[in-house]
């Protein structure tokens, strides 16, 4: 099975053309029948506190984009979207969808990056979610989540063997992007993949390098610094028998996160 990152430079505030260019990029390069494509942190705006513009309407659009996606290519499809719930707050989020387009999971972004004043905006979840794909369980986790491996580990205890993080994270952090990102997979004995955008946006400059790390730590693919497809095969074989041969995890008493 393959892991397909999407690493976009999205237009600021434009949905219709993000729309256009992951559908060209898709069609470009197409992705193999049942790959888990990944698109970046709020993927279709970048990332605005333009409530008025980033936010779904009730059409969910940004919902049903990622499920044609699914669809027209037998993927399943994970991706970044603002979403208000009926109480009026506002959600950083990740959803995927299956091939058949119905949703898998819907995960709210925990951790709210408060240094750049996201909590004054987007209102924080409280769990942890888990999706199953292909022989994996897959978490997605958002951007500055990655900074607090109590999230995956909690994931971890519900048996995530692949954790999909995706992000808007500045350049000028990317060294913490990368170490983290591996020191995830070292901790939790799994397959992360980082999704992660390039180009710039009126606050910041993005380098991409989006990457997929195995358990052991080891970047076994990397996107680079420009708008491109990344693919890497995996293998659940691969994380059962770390976890087995070296076990970290169950000496940690997560024994429900070994096979």
């Amino acid at each position: 099975m393959n892991l397909v990152a999407i690493q976009l430079d999205c237009v600021w505030e434009d949905k219709s053309r993000n729309f256009a260019r992951v559908l060209e990029l898709l069609a470009a390069e197409p992705p193999a029948p049942g790959s888990l494509v990944v698109l970046p942190e709020m993927f279709s705006t970048g990332f605005s506190y333009n409530v008025a513009v980033t936010c779904q309407t009730a059409a969910r659009e940004d919902e049903t984009f990622l499920a044609q996606l699914a669809a027209e290519f037998e993927v399943t499809v994970l991706g970044g979207a603002v979403t208000r719930d009926p109480a009026g707050s506002v959600h950083n989020e990740a959803i995927a969808f299956g091939p058949e387009g119905h949703r898998l999971a819907r995960y709210t972004k925990q951790r709210v990056f408060s240094p750049g004043g996201e909590a004054a905006v987007h209102t924080p979840g409280k769990t942890t979610v888990t999706f199953p794909w292909n022989g994996f369980t897959v978490a997605p986790l958002v951007c500055y989540d990655l900074r607090f491996p109590e999230l995956f580990r909690a994931a971890a205890a519900q048996g995530a063997e692949v954790f999909a993080v995706i992000a808007a994270w500045p350049a000028r952090r990317e060294r913490h992007w990368l170490t983290l990102l591996q020191a995830r997979a070292i901790e939790n004995q799994a397959y992360v993949i980082g999704v992660n955008r390039v180009g710039q946006d009126p606050q910041a400059t993005y380098s991409g390098r989006s990457v997929v790390v195995d358990p052991h730590g080891i970047i076994i693919a990397d996107a680079g610094q420009r708008e491109t497809l990344l693919t890497a095969p995996v293998y659940p074989a691969v994380v059962a028998e770390w976890r087995r041969d070296f076990p970290a995890l169950r000496d940690a008493g997560l024994g429900s996160a070994t096979r």
